[in-house]
């Protein structure tokens, strides 16, 4: 637990190991909400970070992909 202050422009600084701890860096999105009289932020994933890091789903193949573009394509 840490305790900041809230700066100009309603900035506030979130401490770097928290910030680690969260995986939240320069440009990470946060959603933010009032739960009960509390602020809750959430860290809001890149469709990138996703891609590369998140749960898998589904399998397909380096041949299935390319029909697929084919079919897409004009």
């Amino acid at each position: 637990m840490r305790v900041v202050r809230v700066s100009k422009k309603n900035t506030v600084y979130i401490p770097k190991e928290i910030a680690d701890a969260l995986g939240i860096g320069e440009g990470t999105l946060l959603e933010l909400r009032v739960e009960g009289g509390t602020l809750v932020a959430v860290p809001i994933p890149s469709p990138l970070k996703l891609a590369l890091e998140g749960p898998k789903f589904a399998k397909t193949t380096v041949e299935e992909f390319e029909r697929e573009s084919e079919e897409v394509q004009p």
